[in-house]
C-alpha cells in the first residue's frame, strides 16, 4: 500500500498501518492520494495538467471548506484566550482557553495540529510532484506559479503553528513506501521530530521570498488568490516575530504593499457590514483586503453561527450559548476610549435564551462575521499598517510611526495622539499595543500581538482581577505560557515529539 507522510501524520497512524491492504485499498484507485502506477511500475501522483488543476483547486478550496483550524480556533486562541472575550459556552474544549486551564488533552488543539499537518501535505503533494507531470500543455510559467501559491500557502499554515506551539516538525518532503528493507532510513520521514522555532521561521521566510516572483500579482477584483502580495503581507508579519525579528524589512514589505495599490477603506462597514437586506455582504475585494474567502447566496459561511447570529437567515442555530464572546474588558476599552465606529462594527448585542456571562435581555456578541455570506479576511492591510508603526517605534521613528496611528485613528473619529504620547517610547508602544486591540478585534491578532511584544504576564494576570466576568484563573500567566501545549495524541503516536514547558 501507498502510505505517505501526511497520512501518518493524522489521527489513527498506527491503525492505518496495521490495517490496510491491497484488497479493499487498490493502489491504481484515483483518490487524493495517488492516481496509481505506470506501466513502468513508478507512481503517478498527477497523470495531466487537470489533475494539478484539481490539486490546486483542492488547496484553495481549504479556506471555505475547512475554517475551523484557520479561522474559528484561530479566534478562540487569540481572542478567548487573551483579554478580549470570554469561552463563550460551559464546553470542555472550550473554557480552558478562557481561564488558562489548557493541558495536552484539548480537542481543539488535536483538531488543530491534524488539520494543520494536512495542509502541509497538500502542499508538499504539488511541490514536489508537478515537475514530473508529463503533459506539454502545463507549460513551465504555470508549474512556476503553482509552485509560487503552494510555497505561500504552507508558509501560511506554517506561520499560524510555529505561532501557536513553537517547534513544531517542519515536513518539506513525502516518505518513500515502507519495505522491510528501508524502514530504518524513512523511519524519521514517517515520525519527525520538531524543528526548533527560528529554522521553522526561516522555511516560512524561503518559502515567501522564492514564491515571490512567480506567484500571481494582486487581482483587485478577486483577492481570495496566493498573490505576491499575500506574500509581501506574510513577510511583513514574519519580520516582526521575535525570531527572525528585522523591522527594516517590516517596513519595507509594508511599503511594498503600498505600492501594489493597497489602503484603508474609508468606512469600516465596506469590510464588515452586509447589504440593507442582509441578504449579502456590503462588499468583497476592497482595496483593504489582502487575502479573503468568499461565500456567496446560496452556499454561505458556517461559522457565523458559532459566534452568534446570521443576518441572512435570522434565527438559525440561535438555541445555544456561541464561542468567543466579547469580554467587558474589552468593551469598557471601547468605551473609554469614544471608539463608537469600531465599537460598532466589533460587537453586536441580542437577546438570549442563556446567560453564561450577560443577563439574557442584553447579550453581547462578536460581529465581525454576521451574515454566511460575509468574506473571512485573512489578511488586511490596517494590521500591516499598524505593524509599520510598530516598526518605527523599535527603531526610534517615533514621530512616523504617530502619523500612522493617526491614520487608523482618525478613520475612527478619534482625535491624534498627544505630544506627551508621541515623544515618548513607552507610550508610544502602549498607544500601538491598545490600537491594533481596537482595531483588530475578532481578527485572530490580540494574543498574538501580546505573545511578539512579551506582554503576556503583564496583561493576562492583571485581566482578572479587573474584570468581574471573567472565569477564575487556573494558573498564572508566565514564561512558558506563550506557547501552547502539544496534543496528547499526537506525541503518542509520534515518540519523538516532545511538550512544550510548563504542560
Amino acid at each position: 500500500m501507498k502510505i505517505y507522510a501526511h497520512i501518518l501524520m493524522i489521527s489513527g497512524m498506527a491503525a492505518l498501518l496495521s490495517s490496510c491492504s491491497l484488497i479493499t485499498e487498490p493502489i491504481d484507485t484515483y483518490s487524493d492520494v495517488t492516481e496509481g502506477v505506470n506501466d513502468a511500475g513508478q507512481e503517478v501522483v498527477f497523470k495531466d495538467k487537470a489533475a494539478v488543476e484539481s490539486h490546486m483547486q483542492t488547496i484553495y478550496r481549504q479556506l471555505n471548506d475547512r475554517q475551523e483550524h484557520w479561522y474559528l480556533d484561530l479566534l478562540l486562541i487569540a481572542d478567548a484566550h487573551s483579554d478580549n472575550a470570554y469561552g463563550g459556552t460551559t464546553g470542555a474544549e472550550v473554557i480552558p482557553f478562557e481561564n488558562n486551564a489548557l493541558d495536552a488533552s484539548n480537542s481543539v488543539l488535536a483538531r488543530d495540529w491534524t488539520r494543520y499537518l494536512e495542509d502541509v501535505a497538500r502542499a508538499n503533494r504539488l511541490l514536489l510532484n508537478i515537475d514530473s507531470v508529463q503533459d506539454a500543455s502545463l507549460t513551465t510559467t504555470e508549474r512556476a506559479q503553482y509552485k509560487a501559491e503552494a510555497k505561500i500557502f504552507r508558509a501560511l499554515v506554517y506561520f499560524d503553528m510555529v505561532r501557536i506551539w513553537g517547534d513544531v516538525p517542519l515536513i518539506i518532503t513525502e516518505a518513500p513506501d515502507i519495505t522491510a528493507e528501508n524502514i530504518e532510513e524513512v523511519y524519521d520521514l514517517y515520525f519527525p521530530a520538531q524543528s526548533p522555532e527560528e529554522e521553522v521561521y526561516r522555511q516560512i521566510e524561503t518559502d515567501l521570498l522564492e514564491a515571490l516572483p512567480d506567484a500571481p500579482a494582486v487581482n483587485p477584483s478577486d483577492k481570495t488568490l496566493f498573490t505576491k502580495s499575500v506574500a509581501r503581507a506574510m513577510l511583513a508579519k514574519v519580520y516582526a516575530e521575535k525570531p527572525i525579528r528585522d523591522y527594516t524589512k517590516v517596513i519595507q514589505y509594508a511599503d511594498e504593499l503600498a505600492a501594489d495599490g493597497f489602503g484603508l477603506v474609508a468606512d469600516l462597514n465596506e469590510l464588515f457590514g452586509t447589504n440593507a437586506a442582509g441578504s449579502d455582504a456590503q462588499a468583497r475585494n476592497t482595496v483593504e483586503s489582502i487575502l479573503e474567502a468568499h461565500f456567496f447566496p446560496g452556499s454561505g459561511n458556517w461559522v457565523t453561527w458559532m459566534f452568534g447570529r446570521d443576518l441572512s437567515n435570522y434565527d438559525n442555530s440561535f438555541t445555544w450559548a456561541k464561542w468567543v464572546t466579547p469580554s467587558r474588558n474589552l468593551i469598557r476599552a471601547y468605551q473609554q476610549e469614544g471608539d463608537e465606529k469600531r465599537y460598532e462594527q466589533a460587537i453586536v448585542y441580542y437577546e438570549t435564551s442563556w446567560s453564561n456571562y450577560y443577563p439574557a435581555a442584553n447579550y453581547p456578541f462578536m460581529y465581525k462575521i454576521r451574515s454566511a455570506h460575509n468574506s473571512i479576511i485573512k489578511l488586511r492591510y490596517a494590521d500591516i499598517l499598524l505593524l509599520k508603526a510598530e516598526a518605527l517605534i523599535m527603531t526610534s521613528n517615533l514621530e512616523d510611526a504617530a502619523a500612522i496611528i493617526d491614520q487608523i485613528r482618525q478613520r475612527a473619529g478619534l482625535a491624534r495622539l498627544s505630544s506627551a504620547v508621541r515623544t515618548d517610547p513607552t507610550a508610544m508602544l502602549d498607544a500601538l499595543l491598545k490600537e491594533r486591540r481596537l482595531e483588530l478585534a475578532f481578527e485572530g491578532q490580540r494574543w498574538f500581538d501580546l505573545v511578539r511584544l512579551d506582554k503576556v504576564e503583564e496583561v493576562m494576570n492583571a485581566v482578572y482581577a479587573s474584570d468581574e466576568g471573567r472565569l477564575t484563573q487556573a494558573y498564572p500567566f508566565n514564561s512558558t505560557s506563550y506557547r501552547l501545549p502539544i496534543p496528547q495524541n499526537a506525541i503518542d503516536q509520534n515518540p519523538k515529539l516532545v511538550q512544550n514547558p510548563g504542560y
